[in-house]
C-alpha cells in the first residue's frame, strides 16, 4: 500500500535519496507522511541546507538529524563525536524519539554491509535495528514518548546480479559495492515514474555531486537514459515487525510479487 507512512533512517545526506528516494517519493505522492532521520553532519552544515532541499524535491518532511560526525569528516559536526564513537544506548534512545514521535508503519535503513561498507552505514543499520524493536517496549526509553512498533523494517541493498551495472560503475574508481544474493531481495520496487524526482533530488547534494569519485558525481556523469536505467529500481529486504497483528490474509503483496511477507511497496 503506498498510503503506508515512512520513516528513513540513514547515514548521511543523499544516502535517502540513492537508497530510497523514489519509494520516498511514491508514497509522498499518494499522501502519506514521509521523513527522514539523517546520523551525521550538524544542522547548520551546507550538507543539512542540501539535504533540506532534496527532502522537499521527494516531498518529505524537514530534516530530522541526529548531528553525529561523519567517520570521515570530524568537521561535518564541531565539538560531537563521530556516530561510530557515540554511546549506543544515547543513539538508540534519540532514534527511539524520532520514531515515537513520527510513528512510522515502515521503517527504512541501510543494510548490514552498508551497501558502501562505510562504518557509519553499518553503525546505522545496527542503531536502527536496536530502536525498531526498543520502540514498541514502554520500558525502555521511557523519555521518548507512548510506545510505538511500526508495521515493517525495509533493508535497502543491493542484488549480486541486479546492481551489477552499478557495481561494475564504482568499479571504475576502484570503489567496491557490497551486494547480497539476489534471493534475498523480497521487494525490488520500480521507481521509472518517480525517477524524475529523484535524479533532482540527487542533484540537489550538489557538493556529492561535485565531489570526485563520489557516486552522484559518478551519476551525474552518465547520459540522462543511463542514469535513470541505474536508478529505475531500488531493492530491499523486509522483515515483518508486528506479524500477530496482521491476519496472514490481510498480508499486502508487495507489487504482487512476493506474497506473505507483509513489506509492501
Amino acid at each position: 500500500m503506498t498510503d503506508a507512512s515512512i520513516l528513513g533512517l540513514f547515514a548521511h545526506p543523499d544516502d535517502e535519496v540513492l537508497a530510497a528516494g523514489g519509494v520516498l517519493a511514491r508514497h509522498a505522492a499518494a499522501g502519506a507522511r514521509t521523513a527522514v532521520v539523517t546520523a551525521t553532519w550538524a544542522p547548520d552544515s551546507h550538507r543539512a541546507e542540501e539535504l533540506a532541499h532534496a527532502l522537499r524535491i521527494l516531498g518529505a518532511a524537514e530534516p530530522r538529524m541526529l548531528g553525529y560526525a561523519d567517520h570521515q569528516v570530524p568537521d561535518s559536526a564541531p565539538e560531537q563525536p563521530r556516530l561510530c564513537d557515540a554511546p549506543l544506548d544515547e543513539a538508540v534512545g534519540r532514534v527511539v524519539e524520532h520514531m515515537r514521535a513520527f510513528r512510522p508503519d515502515i521503517v527504512i535503513t541501510h543494510d548490514p554491509s552498508g551497501a558502501s561498507g562505510h562504518p557509519d552505514h553499518v553503525r546505522t543499520h545496527q542503531i536502527t535495528v536496536l530502536a525498531v524493536h526498543a520502540s514498541g517496549l514502554p520500558d525502555l526509553h521511557p523519555h521518548a514518548g507512548p510506545a510505538w512498533t511500526p508495521r515493517s523494517l525495509w533493508l535497502a541493498a543491493y542484488p549480486q546480479v541486479g546492481a551489477r551495472d552499478l557495481a561494475d560503475l564504482l568499479a571504475t574508481v576502484g570503489k567496491r559495492l557490497r551486494t547480497v544474493p539476489d534471493e534475498m531481495v523480497t521487494s525490488p520496487v520500480d521507481v521509472r515514474p518517480w525517477i524524475s524526482q529523484k535524479q533532482e533530488a540527487l542533484f540537489a547534494h550538489r557538493s556529492e555531486v561535485a565531489r570526485a569519485r563520489s557516486l552522484p558525481a559518478l551519476l551525474s556523469g552518465l547520459p540522462d537514459s543511463s542514469r535513470a536505467d541505474l536508478l529505475s529500481t531500488e531493492w530491499f529486504m523486509c522483515h515483518d515487525l508486528t506479524p500477530s497483528q496482521v491476519p496472514p490474509q490481510h498480508v499486502p503483496d508487495p507489487l504482487h510479487l512476493h506474497p506473505g511477507t507483509g513489506c509492501e511497496a
